[in-house]
């Protein structure tokens, strides 16, 4: 699995940091997030579904490829 993340929609609100901080960081001056782990392990997958669910911008997207 891949992250994608849509730098066009990506406001940097923080919900992906907040439910897998082990795979997105918010540095504090960034207006958008970073991803850690870029094709994460199937242990990572829910969380990272929770982030996707949650961003409020659906500038997350998960990719099987």
């Amino acid at each position: 699995m891949r992250i994608l993340v849509d730098r066009d929609l990506c406001e940097g609100n923080g919900r992906c940091v907040k439910v897998a901080p082990a795979v997105f960081a918010l540095e504090d001056d960034a207006d958008q997030v970073r991803v850690l782990i870029e094709e994460p392990g199937e242990e990572l997958r829910a969380a990272i579904a929770t982030a996707v669910a949650t961003c409020p911008r659906q500038a997350l997207k998960l990719s099987e490829h």
